[in-house]
């Protein structure tokens, strides 16, 4: 498997844990495509949505424009907080992206269904802004239904079923649940 360059994980992988201030302003990004796919009437943007998506599923920030963006400008520019989080809900949160903006552009630009196609993104629109603005991940918390229901195994993200475990992560780290400095 291919590594990218300035880290010894698989390229093709996920980082775990994440930077929720990174997943919050990517988000905001997605809300802004989907909004002025709708108010532009521009469908061919639903292809630059599902790209991303599918760039952040495969391999984390590293190949998805907005994620670059976002991590190599914005986070830095603003002096965002690192707020680590588990990468696992939130690779499945991506995943119902891919989802949701796959079935919009195929709505719109394979069936002509404009108006269902921008309900879809509504939905998109939704999920994203409750990240960005409020930083409530739904496709996380369907993460966690799907663990406590047994569909989803513990093993693929034992922080998410067991946060005495992340408590003991961040603290061997030297720092709080919330990635603040234990020391303040």
């Amino acid at each position: 498997m291919t590594t990218s360059n300035d880290e010894k994980t698989p390229f093709f992988s996920f980082p775990h844990p994440m930077n929720s201030s990174v997943a919050r302003v990517v988000a905001g990004g997605v809300v802004i495509m989907s909004v002025a796919t709708i108010l532009l009437d521009q469908p061919l943007i639903t292809l630059l949505i599902l790209y991303g998506f599918i760039a952040r599923v495969a391999a984390g920030p590293r190949i998805s424009p907005l994620a670059i963006l976002v991590t190599k400008v914005i986070v830095p520019t603003l002096k965002l907080p690192y707020r680590p989080v588990a990468g696992p809900p939130k690779r499945f949160s991506a995943g119902l992206g891919v989802a949701f903006s796959a079935t919009a552009a195929i709505l719109s630009l394979a069936f002509g269904l404009n108006g269902a196609a921008y309900g879809v993104l509504g939905g998109l629109i939704f999920a994203a802004g409750l990240e960005s603005i409020f930083g409530i991940c739904v496709g996380c918390y369907i993460f966690g239904l799907l663990i406590k229901a047994g569909i989803i195994p513990e093993s693929v993200c034992e922080e998410c079923a067991n946060f005495e475990l992340r408590v003991k992560r961040m603290a061997d780290q030297g720092l709080r649940p919330d990635g603040t400095p234990l020391s303040n």
